[in-house]
C-alpha cells in the first residue's frame, strides 16, 4: 500500500512545486510507481511535468467535484512510471463549489484511499495557503514533507506550519505525522544559510533530512522546458541532491512503515 505525503508550507517561494516535480521523478528513476496529484490552482507542477494544463478536458477539479473518474483525468508523462492528476486555474472555483458539501474536507482522501494499492507513492502539491484544497491534502496524506527556503524568516513560517498539522491532527486526521524538512535554495557562501540550517536542526533534530537542495540554475530552467531535472540535466547538482533525497525518503519510510 502506497505512502501518501502532501509537500506543504503556508509560504510561497520555498520550493515547493520544484520539490514536488523533482522528489517524484527521483523516486521514480529510483524504481518506485508514483502518483503526483496537482492541488495547486496555478497548475505549475502539471506544466512542470510537460503537461498543457489549458489544454485539458478533465482535471482535478473535475475529479474533486465528482463530475468524473479518474480514469478520465490521469495523465502520463515524460517520465516512465510516473502519473499525475494535472491542474489549472479552473481548481481556484473548488472553494466556493464546496461550500455546504458535507465532509468536504475528507473530498481528497476518498479518492487517493481507492488509488494507493496502485502506488509506492502520492505526492501532494499544496496551494501556498492554509484553503481548503490545503485541508483536503493534509486530511488524505500519511504524513507532510515541508520545503523550507534558506533565509531569515524560514523558521517563523514553518512555525505556523507545525502549527497547522497539530490542528488538523485534532480534528481531521489523527495519524497525520511529519514526513521531514528539507532545505532549499541553499547557498554555501551565506553564513545566513548555514545558519538557518542549524537553528531549524537546533529545534526539529531528527525531522530534518540530511540532504539539502543546493540554488541551481539548472533546476530553475526545468520547469519552461515541462521537465524534471532528471531528464532536463541529469548530472547536475539539483538532481544529485533530489536523488539523495528520494534515497532518504525511501529510507525511512522503509523504518517507519515495517
Amino acid at each position: 500500500m502506497g505512502r501518501i505525503i502532501a509537500v506543504a508550507n503556508q509560504k510561497g517561494g520555498v520550493g515547493k512545486t520544484t520539490t514536488t516535480i523533482n522528489l517524484a521523478a527521483s523516486l521514480a528513476d529510483a524504481g518506485k510507481n508514483i502518483l503526483v496529484i496537482d492541488s495547486d490552482p496555478q497548475g505549475n507542477t502539471t506544466s512542470g511535468l510537460g503537461i498543457d494544463k489549458d489544454g485539458l478536458e478533465k482535471t482535478f477539479y473535475d475529479l474533486l467535484l465528482g463530475q468524473c473518474h479518474v480514469e478520465e483525468v490521469i495523465q502520463k508523462t515524460e517520465v516512465k512510471s510516473l502519473r499525475i492528476l494535472p491542474s489549472n486555474v479552473h481548481l481556484s472555483g473548488a472553494e466556493i463549489e464546496l461550500v455546504g458539501v458535507e465532509k468536504r474536507e475528507h473530498l481528497l482522501k476518498s479518492i487517493v484511499d481507492n488509488m494507493r494499492f496502485l502506488y509506492d507513492f502520492i505526492i501532494i502539491d499544496c496551494p501556498p495557503s492554509l484553503n481548503m484544497l490545503t485541508l483536503n491534502a493534509l486530511t488524505a496524506a500519511d504524513t507532510v514533507l515541508v520545503p523550507i527556503q534558506c533565509e531569515y524568516f524560514a523558521l517563523e513560517g514553518l512555525n505556523q506550519l507545525l502549527h497547522t498539522i497539530g490542528l488538523v491532527q485534532k480534528r481531521l486526521n489523527p495519524t497525520l505525522e511529519i514526513e521531514g524538512i528539507v532545505f532549499t535554495m541553499f547557498d554555501s557562501r551565506t553564513n545566513l544559510s548555514m545558519e538557518v540550517v542549524e537553528d531549524v536542526k537546533k529545534h526539529l533534530g531528527d525531522d530534518v533530512y540530511r540532504s539539502i537542495i543546493p540554488r541551481n540554475v539548472r533546476l530553475s530552467e526545468a520547469p519552461s522546458y515541462g521537465k524534471p531535472i532528471t531528464i532536463y540535466d541529469p548530472k547536475s547538482k539539483g538532481a544529485i541532491a533530489y536523488a539523495d533525497l528520494a534515497k532518504e525518503v525511501i529510507e525511512r519510510g522503509a523504518k517507519k512503515w515495517r
